[in-house]
Protein backbone atom coordinates (compact mmCIF):
# COMPACT_ATOMS: atom_id res chain seq x y z
CA UNK A 1 0.00 0.00 0.00
CA UNK A 2 1.60 3.32 -1.07
CA UNK A 3 0.16 5.30 1.85
CA UNK A 4 3.55 6.31 3.35
CA UNK A 5 4.67 7.59 -0.07
CA UNK A 6 1.48 9.61 -0.49
CA UNK A 7 1.79 11.12 2.99
CA UNK A 8 5.44 11.98 2.39
CA UNK A 9 4.64 13.69 -0.92
CA UNK A 10 1.99 15.80 0.78
CA UNK A 11 4.45 16.94 3.44
CA UNK A 12 6.79 18.17 0.68
CA UNK A 13 4.21 20.54 -0.82
CA UNK A 14 5.11 24.19 -0.34
CA UNK A 15 8.75 23.54 0.52
CA UNK A 16 11.49 25.14 -1.64
CA UNK A 17 12.86 21.70 -2.38
CA UNK A 18 9.46 20.09 -3.02
CA UNK A 19 9.95 19.35 -6.71
CA UNK A 20 13.31 17.63 -6.29
CA UNK A 21 12.21 15.66 -3.25
CA UNK A 22 9.03 14.57 -5.02
CA UNK A 23 11.06 13.36 -7.99
CA UNK A 24 13.36 11.35 -5.70
CA UNK A 25 10.36 9.80 -3.96
CA UNK A 26 8.81 8.82 -7.29
CA UNK A 27 12.18 7.50 -8.51
CA UNK A 28 12.42 5.29 -5.41
CA UNK A 29 8.97 3.85 -6.21
CA UNK A 30 9.89 3.18 -9.83
CA UNK A 31 13.17 1.55 -8.79
CA UNK A 32 11.40 -0.85 -6.41
CA UNK A 33 9.08 -2.06 -9.16
CA UNK A 34 11.90 -2.38 -11.68
CA UNK A 35 14.05 -4.32 -9.19
CA UNK A 36 11.17 -6.69 -8.52
CA UNK A 37 10.91 -7.53 -12.23
CA UNK A 38 14.68 -7.83 -12.65
CA UNK A 39 15.10 -10.00 -9.55
CA UNK A 40 12.39 -12.41 -10.65
CA UNK A 41 13.84 -12.47 -14.16
CA UNK A 42 17.24 -13.34 -12.65
CA UNK A 43 15.76 -16.44 -11.00
CA UNK A 44 14.69 -15.40 -7.50
CA UNK A 45 11.13 -16.51 -8.33
CA UNK A 46 9.28 -13.76 -6.53
CA UNK A 47 6.18 -14.64 -8.52
CA UNK A 48 4.21 -17.85 -8.10
CA UNK A 49 6.32 -20.93 -8.81
CA UNK A 50 3.37 -22.47 -10.64
CA UNK A 51 3.73 -19.86 -13.39
CA UNK A 52 5.18 -21.40 -16.59
CA UNK A 53 8.57 -20.11 -17.70
CA UNK A 54 7.29 -18.27 -20.79
CA UNK A 55 4.53 -16.54 -18.88
CA UNK A 56 6.93 -15.65 -16.07
CA UNK A 57 9.28 -14.03 -18.58
CA UNK A 58 6.37 -12.09 -20.12
CA UNK A 59 5.21 -10.85 -16.70
CA UNK A 60 8.74 -9.83 -15.71
CA UNK A 61 9.22 -8.02 -19.00
CA UNK A 62 5.87 -6.28 -18.58
CA UNK A 63 6.79 -5.12 -15.08
CA UNK A 64 10.16 -3.77 -16.26
CA UNK A 65 8.59 -1.98 -19.25
CA UNK A 66 5.95 -0.52 -16.92
CA UNK A 67 8.66 0.82 -14.62
CA UNK A 68 10.46 2.34 -17.60
CA UNK A 69 7.25 4.04 -18.75
CA UNK A 70 6.60 5.42 -15.26
CA UNK A 71 10.19 6.68 -15.12
CA UNK A 72 9.35 9.09 -17.93
CA UNK A 73 7.35 11.19 -15.46
CA UNK A 74 10.48 11.70 -13.37
CA UNK A 75 11.59 14.25 -15.95
CA UNK A 76 10.15 17.70 -15.50
CA UNK A 77 9.94 18.55 -19.25
CA UNK A 78 7.65 15.55 -19.77
CA UNK A 79 5.47 16.64 -16.85
CA UNK A 80 5.34 20.14 -18.35
CA UNK A 81 4.13 18.64 -21.64
CA UNK A 82 1.47 16.69 -19.75
CA UNK A 83 0.38 19.89 -18.01
CA UNK A 84 -0.55 21.31 -21.42
CA UNK A 85 -3.63 19.07 -21.54
CA UNK A 86 -4.02 17.83 -17.94
CA UNK A 87 -4.67 20.06 -14.89
CA UNK A 88 -1.45 19.12 -13.11
CA UNK A 89 1.39 21.16 -11.66
CA UNK A 90 4.73 19.74 -12.93
CA UNK A 91 6.42 21.08 -9.77
CA UNK A 92 3.93 19.50 -7.36
CA UNK A 93 5.33 16.31 -5.72
CA UNK A 94 1.83 14.90 -5.15
CA UNK A 95 0.99 15.24 -8.85
CA UNK A 96 4.32 13.67 -9.83
CA UNK A 97 3.72 10.70 -7.54
CA UNK A 98 0.13 10.36 -8.79
CA UNK A 99 1.33 10.10 -12.41
CA UNK A 100 3.97 7.51 -11.48
CA UNK A 101 1.70 5.38 -9.28
CA UNK A 102 -1.10 5.48 -11.86
CA UNK A 103 1.26 4.28 -14.58
CA UNK A 104 2.66 1.52 -12.38
CA UNK A 105 -0.81 0.33 -11.37
CA UNK A 106 -2.13 0.30 -14.92
CA UNK A 107 0.94 -1.39 -16.39
CA UNK A 108 1.24 -4.13 -13.78
CA UNK A 109 -2.50 -4.87 -13.80
CA UNK A 110 -2.62 -5.09 -17.61
CA UNK A 111 0.45 -7.35 -17.52
CA UNK A 112 -1.16 -9.71 -15.03
CA UNK A 113 -4.43 -9.84 -16.97
CA UNK A 114 -2.66 -10.44 -20.27
CA UNK A 115 -0.05 -12.99 -19.22
CA UNK A 116 -1.49 -14.87 -16.23
CA UNK A 117 -4.64 -16.89 -15.65
CA UNK A 118 -6.37 -14.37 -13.38
CA UNK A 119 -9.63 -16.30 -13.57
CA UNK A 120 -7.92 -19.46 -12.35
CA UNK A 121 -6.10 -17.50 -9.64
CA UNK A 122 -9.38 -16.08 -8.37
CA UNK A 123 -10.86 -19.57 -8.19
CA UNK A 124 -7.91 -20.67 -6.07
CA UNK A 125 -8.70 -17.98 -3.48
CA UNK A 126 -11.32 -18.49 -0.75
CA UNK A 127 -14.72 -16.81 -1.30
CA UNK A 128 -15.07 -13.25 -0.04
CA UNK A 129 -17.02 -12.31 3.06
CA UNK A 130 -18.11 -8.88 4.27
CA UNK A 131 -14.89 -8.32 6.21
CA UNK A 132 -12.84 -9.16 3.10
CA UNK A 133 -14.80 -6.62 1.06
CA UNK A 134 -14.22 -3.97 3.72
CA UNK A 135 -10.49 -4.73 3.87
CA UNK A 136 -10.26 -4.62 0.09
CA UNK A 137 -12.15 -1.37 -0.41
CA UNK A 138 -11.15 0.75 2.61
CA UNK A 139 -7.59 1.37 1.29
CA UNK A 140 -9.07 3.18 -1.72
CA UNK A 141 -10.81 5.63 0.59
CA UNK A 142 -7.72 6.07 2.77
CA UNK A 143 -5.44 6.72 -0.21
CA UNK A 144 -7.91 9.22 -1.65
CA UNK A 145 -8.09 11.17 1.63
CA UNK A 146 -4.33 11.13 2.06
CA UNK A 147 -3.79 12.04 -1.58
CA UNK A 148 -5.68 15.30 -1.29
CA UNK A 149 -3.85 16.07 1.94
CA UNK A 150 -6.61 15.85 4.53
CA UNK A 151 -5.33 17.20 7.87
CA UNK A 152 -2.03 17.98 6.10
CA UNK A 153 -2.76 20.54 3.40
CA UNK A 154 -6.54 20.72 3.76
CA UNK A 155 -9.07 20.49 6.55
CA UNK A 156 -11.96 18.01 6.29
CA UNK A 157 -14.30 20.45 4.52
CA UNK A 158 -11.67 21.49 1.97
CA UNK A 159 -10.72 17.86 1.32
CA UNK A 160 -14.37 16.92 0.75
CA UNK A 161 -14.76 19.79 -1.73
CA UNK A 162 -11.58 18.77 -3.57
CA UNK A 163 -12.90 15.20 -3.79
CA UNK A 164 -16.26 16.41 -5.11
CA UNK A 165 -18.14 15.16 -2.06
CA UNK A 166 -20.77 17.88 -1.92
CA UNK A 167 -24.52 17.96 -1.41
CA UNK A 168 -25.92 17.14 -4.86
CA UNK A 169 -28.75 18.99 -6.56
CA UNK A 170 -31.94 16.99 -6.97
CA UNK A 171 -31.35 16.69 -10.71
CA UNK A 172 -27.95 15.10 -10.00
CA UNK A 173 -29.58 12.36 -7.93
CA UNK A 174 -32.19 11.68 -10.60
CA UNK A 175 -29.48 11.57 -13.26
CA UNK A 176 -27.40 9.15 -11.18
CA UNK A 177 -30.34 6.77 -10.78
CA UNK A 178 -31.19 7.00 -14.47
CA UNK A 179 -27.62 6.22 -15.52
CA UNK A 180 -27.52 3.29 -13.09
CA UNK A 181 -30.50 1.82 -14.90
CA UNK A 182 -28.79 2.29 -18.25
CA UNK A 183 -25.71 0.58 -16.83
CA UNK A 184 -27.86 -2.41 -15.88
CA UNK A 185 -29.19 -2.66 -19.44
CA UNK A 186 -25.62 -2.48 -20.78
CA UNK A 187 -24.50 -5.15 -18.32
CA UNK A 188 -27.30 -7.50 -19.34
CA UNK A 189 -26.56 -6.91 -23.03
CA UNK A 190 -22.84 -7.57 -22.58
CA UNK A 191 -23.64 -10.78 -20.67
CA UNK A 192 -25.82 -12.02 -23.52
CA UNK A 193 -23.18 -11.03 -26.07
CA UNK A 194 -20.42 -12.71 -24.07
CA UNK A 195 -22.32 -16.02 -23.81
CA UNK A 196 -23.11 -15.91 -27.53
CA UNK A 197 -19.66 -14.99 -28.90
CA UNK A 198 -17.29 -16.39 -26.25
CA UNK A 199 -19.24 -19.07 -24.34
CA UNK A 200 -16.19 -20.77 -22.83
CA UNK A 201 -14.78 -17.53 -21.40
CA UNK A 202 -18.27 -16.48 -20.26
CA UNK A 203 -18.68 -19.73 -18.33
CA UNK A 204 -15.31 -19.24 -16.67
CA UNK A 205 -16.24 -15.68 -15.71
CA UNK A 206 -19.56 -16.92 -14.30
CA UNK A 207 -17.81 -19.62 -12.29
CA UNK A 208 -15.25 -17.16 -10.97
CA UNK A 209 -17.88 -14.58 -10.06
CA UNK A 210 -20.01 -17.17 -8.30
CA UNK A 211 -17.01 -18.48 -6.39
CA UNK A 212 -15.67 -15.09 -5.35
CA UNK A 213 -19.00 -13.46 -4.42
CA UNK A 214 -21.11 -16.55 -3.71
CA UNK A 215 -21.17 -16.02 0.06
CA UNK A 216 -22.39 -12.43 -0.25
CA UNK A 217 -25.89 -13.18 -1.48
CA UNK A 218 -27.63 -12.23 1.78
CA UNK A 219 -28.89 -8.72 2.64
CA UNK A 220 -25.68 -7.77 4.48
CA UNK A 221 -23.48 -9.05 1.67
CA UNK A 222 -25.50 -7.26 -1.03
CA UNK A 223 -25.39 -4.04 0.99
CA UNK A 224 -21.61 -4.37 1.44
CA UNK A 225 -21.03 -5.01 -2.28
CA UNK A 226 -23.22 -2.03 -3.17
CA UNK A 227 -21.97 0.53 -0.65
CA UNK A 228 -18.28 -0.21 -0.10
CA UNK A 229 -17.07 -0.35 -3.74
CA UNK A 230 -19.59 2.30 -4.79
CA UNK A 231 -18.23 4.79 -2.27
CA UNK A 232 -14.57 3.87 -1.79
CA UNK A 233 -13.73 3.32 -5.47
CA UNK A 234 -15.56 6.44 -6.58
CA UNK A 235 -13.85 8.65 -4.01
CA UNK A 236 -10.42 7.50 -5.19
CA UNK A 237 -10.90 7.17 -8.92
CA UNK A 238 -13.50 9.81 -9.76
CA UNK A 239 -12.92 12.05 -6.74
CA UNK A 240 -9.14 12.17 -6.32
CA UNK A 241 -7.62 10.96 -9.60
CA UNK A 242 -9.97 12.03 -12.40
CA UNK A 243 -9.57 15.79 -11.85
CA UNK A 244 -5.83 15.31 -12.40
CA UNK A 245 -5.42 12.54 -15.00
CA UNK A 246 -8.71 12.82 -16.90
CA UNK A 247 -11.72 10.63 -17.66
CA UNK A 248 -10.05 8.18 -20.05
CA UNK A 249 -6.98 7.36 -17.95
CA UNK A 250 -9.15 7.00 -14.84
CA UNK A 251 -11.50 4.63 -16.66
CA UNK A 252 -8.56 2.48 -17.78
CA UNK A 253 -7.22 2.34 -14.22
CA UNK A 254 -10.64 1.48 -12.83
CA UNK A 255 -11.09 -1.30 -15.37
CA UNK A 256 -7.65 -2.74 -14.69
CA UNK A 257 -8.39 -3.47 -11.02
CA UNK A 258 -11.41 -5.63 -11.93
CA UNK A 259 -9.36 -8.73 -12.68
CA UNK A 260 -12.26 -11.06 -11.87
CA UNK A 261 -13.39 -10.70 -15.51
CA UNK A 262 -10.03 -11.50 -17.13
CA UNK A 263 -9.82 -10.81 -20.86
CA UNK A 264 -13.51 -10.87 -21.74
CA UNK A 265 -16.37 -8.84 -23.14
CA UNK A 266 -17.36 -8.15 -19.54
CA UNK A 267 -14.09 -6.24 -19.10
CA UNK A 268 -15.02 -4.04 -22.05
CA UNK A 269 -18.40 -3.44 -20.41
CA UNK A 270 -16.65 -2.39 -17.19
CA UNK A 271 -14.61 0.11 -19.20
CA UNK A 272 -17.77 1.60 -20.71
CA UNK A 273 -19.35 1.80 -17.25
CA UNK A 274 -16.20 3.53 -15.98
CA UNK A 275 -16.44 6.11 -18.75
CA UNK A 276 -20.09 6.68 -17.84
CA UNK A 277 -19.24 7.19 -14.18
CA UNK A 278 -16.47 9.53 -15.24
CA UNK A 279 -18.85 11.75 -17.19
CA UNK A 280 -21.35 11.72 -14.32
CA UNK A 281 -18.53 12.99 -12.09
CA UNK A 282 -17.33 15.52 -14.65
CA UNK A 283 -20.71 17.17 -15.17
CA UNK A 284 -22.06 16.78 -11.61
CA UNK A 285 -19.95 15.70 -8.63
CA UNK A 286 -18.48 12.65 -6.91
CA UNK A 287 -21.50 12.31 -4.64
CA UNK A 288 -23.64 11.71 -7.73
CA UNK A 289 -21.18 9.19 -9.21
CA UNK A 290 -21.17 7.37 -5.83
CA UNK A 291 -24.98 7.26 -5.90
CA UNK A 292 -24.88 5.93 -9.47
CA UNK A 293 -22.27 3.25 -8.66
CA UNK A 294 -24.05 2.16 -5.47
CA UNK A 295 -27.42 2.00 -7.25
CA UNK A 296 -26.01 -0.08 -10.08
CA UNK A 297 -24.29 -2.51 -7.70
CA UNK A 298 -27.51 -2.80 -5.72
CA UNK A 299 -29.54 -3.56 -8.85
CA UNK A 300 -27.04 -6.23 -9.91
CA UNK A 301 -26.93 -7.71 -6.41
CA UNK A 302 -30.70 -7.93 -6.02
CA UNK A 303 -31.41 -8.91 -9.62
CA UNK A 304 -34.39 -7.88 -11.67
CA UNK A 305 -36.51 -10.46 -13.43
CA UNK A 306 -40.07 -11.31 -14.37
CA UNK A 307 -42.72 -8.76 -13.43
CA UNK A 308 -40.16 -6.58 -11.66
CA UNK A 309 -38.46 -5.98 -15.02
CA UNK A 310 -41.52 -4.20 -16.42
CA UNK A 311 -41.70 -1.93 -13.38
CA UNK A 312 -37.98 -1.22 -13.67
CA UNK A 313 -38.33 -0.26 -17.33
CA UNK A 314 -41.15 2.16 -16.56
CA UNK A 315 -39.19 3.74 -13.72
CA UNK A 316 -36.11 4.01 -15.91
CA UNK A 317 -38.03 5.81 -18.66
CA UNK A 318 -39.44 8.23 -16.09
CA UNK A 319 -36.00 8.87 -14.59
CA UNK A 320 -34.44 9.50 -18.00
CA UNK A 321 -37.26 11.87 -18.93
CA UNK A 322 -36.93 13.80 -15.68
CA UNK A 323 -33.13 13.94 -16.10
CA UNK A 324 -33.44 15.25 -19.65
CA UNK A 325 -35.91 17.92 -18.51
CA UNK A 326 -33.69 18.96 -15.59
CA UNK A 327 -30.60 19.21 -17.81
CA UNK A 328 -32.54 21.25 -20.39
CA UNK A 329 -33.85 23.63 -17.72
CA UNK A 330 -30.41 23.97 -16.12
CA UNK A 331 -28.71 24.79 -19.42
Amino acid sequence: MPLPLVIAANTFVGKPWASGAGTLLAAFTVALVALFGLADLAGLQLLSQALPAQRRFAVDAGVIVTAAAAAGFLFQPIRRDMAAFLPIDPENPVHTLALVLSTLLLGTQVTLIAFTDVLGSNLAQPPLNVVDVLEGEAPFLIIAAAGVGVFMRRNARQAAERLGLVVPAWRHVILALAVAGLFLVLSQASDILSHSLTPDIARRVDNTTQHVFGQLGGPLGIAALALLPGICEEVLFRGALQPRIGVLATALLFTSIHTEYGLSIDTLAVFVLALGLGFVRKYTNTTASCACHVSYNLLVGIGIAGAALNVAIVLEVVLIAVSAYAIWRHR
